[in-house]
């Protein structure tokens, strides 16, 4: 007597034991211990920063975050912004390349100098790290630790208003408005919605040298490459500890921003830079007095006080597909008309470059086998530009059905506008500290 095998969603019985057996299998990897992760001996910070437009300092150390950073310099902000290369500067919007290098080896936590061969297209002889005397701050960072560092915030007054997207029109359903002398937590909250992925870069801290420093402030050339091999050394840095520079993390252009007004439609144009990963501008002006309007490129209401820094690769993918930044391959957007009023705007345009992060030996893929890393290397790029919104360039796009402007005379020099701009300086100043009370 032959007996037929009936297929296993005909048993009940069958199934159900299938679903067990896999539930448990399941459950057996869930059990599975994570794979043990150890901080690297030594790590290197080292962020990248191209800076161009009026280059105020932001007179904040990651400034990005501050809703006031932008401004700082209207304000006696500066601090390491002001002159020379001093380390920091990957943080001020002084107009400029500039590197910063922070490290550490657990070997010596007390080491007070170190060098770092770089590539004699860059600078030569070696940069000469030091460690600073006395920092400001908590406790430093360990090595490998890669948690989003937060920004903090001041509690304005008056109102704000958001607007977003790239457009000639306001959308419908903007602005989104908030009155600080009514707003409830919640309100808050949702007004501010800000993404936000920045880790902790080059940072100063005792017994960490940086560059540049006090023996080494050399300026970054204007046509220097970081391209090629590097090589860290100084009482208990690892032996070995020297990687390859990849062309994709080198010292990005500066953003070529160019503006022209369109019957109230702000025209924005640049260049696409090939090492960026994407896009992001915002705006900040006033209408009147205590009234604050903000506007970013955004096409989901992002206040964009947590994008103008460094972040990670993954954050800047996931935001590209929802729309939060402009793709790479962009090269224009339009603020609408009837957003900001004739008292002027700051404007602040980041492209992000490509992050890498770098360890020796590599992670193992065996979950089982512990990973021990001898170095690790951090590099964050970026290139970044701010300008008064309305300020017309020579280099601006043509206006559509209306005449084009005559190009500026020969005795005027080829970056400052033609016409006369409208933006009063004192004027914002005045109504941000109105609302920031500063």
């Amino acid at each position: 007597m032959h007996h037929r095998h009936r297929p296993i969603h005909g048993n009940p019985l069958a199934a159900a034991v299938a679903i067990g057996l896999a539930g448990c299998a399941a459950g057996a990897l869930a059990q599975q211990p994570a794979q043990v992760v150890k901080p690297p001996v030594s790590q290197a910070w080292i962020d990248v920063a191209t800076f161009g437009g009026m280059g105020m300092p932001m007179g904040l150390p990651g400034g990005g975050g501050n809703p006031m950073a932008a401004l700082g310099g209207l304000f006696g902000g500066g601090g390491a912004a002001s002159g020379g290369n001093r380390f920091g500067n990957t943080q001020t919007m002084q107009p400029g390349r500039w590197v910063d290098v922070t490290l550490y080896t657990r070997n010596n936590p007390a080491l007070a100098e170190a060098q770092q061969a770089v590539p004699t297209g860059f600078l030569s002889p070696p940069l000469q790290l030091q460690s600073p005397q006395e920092t400001r701050g908590g406790t430093p960072p360990e090595p490998g630790d890669e948690r989003t560092v937060e920004s903090e915030h001041e509690r304005p007054k008056g109102r704000m208003l958001l607007y977003w997207g790239c457009g000639d029109t306001v959308r419908p359903g903007q602005p989104r408005v908030v009155d600080f002398a009514s707003a409830s937590p919640a309100d808050l909250a949702r007004f501010f919605q800000s993404r936000r992925a920045t880790q902790r870069g080059a940072h100063a801290a005792t017994g960490r040298p940086v560059w540049p420093s006090e023996a080494d402030g050399r300026m970054v050339p204007a046509q220097a490459s970081l391209v090629g091999d590097h090589a860290f050394s100084g009482a208990g840095v690892p032996d070995g500890f020297r990687f390859a520079w990849p062309a994709m993390q080198d010292l990005m252009p500066a953003i070529a921003l160019r503006q022209q007004d369109d019957g109230g439609v702000t025209q924005l144009a640049w260049d696409a830079l090939p090492q960026a990963r994407a896009y992001f501008i915002s705006a900040m002006g006033s209408r009147q007095k205590d009234e604050m309007v903000i506007w970013t490129s955004s096409e989901q209401p992002d206040i964009g006080f947590g994008l103008l820094d460094y972040q990670t690769n993954p954050a800047v993918d996931r935001w590209l597909k929802e729309q939060v930044l402009l793709p790479p391959q962009a090269t224009s957007c339009h603020v609408p008309k009837g957003v900001f009023s004739g008292e002027g705007a700051m404007l602040r345009m980041i492209a992000y470059g490509h992050e890498l992060n770098l360890a020796h030996p590599p992670r193992p893929g065996d979950r089982k086998i512990p990973w021990e890393p001898v170095w690790a290397a951090k590099i964050r790029v970026k290139s970044m530009t701010m300008a008064m919104l309305g300020m017309a360039s020579p280099q601006a796009p043509a206006r559509r059905g209306k005449e084009a402007e005559a190009p500026p005379p020969p005795d005027q020099p080829a970056d400052k506008p033609t016409d006369k701009p409208e933006i009063k300086l004192p004027a914002v100043k005045d109504v941000l500290k109105g609302i920031f009370g500063r």
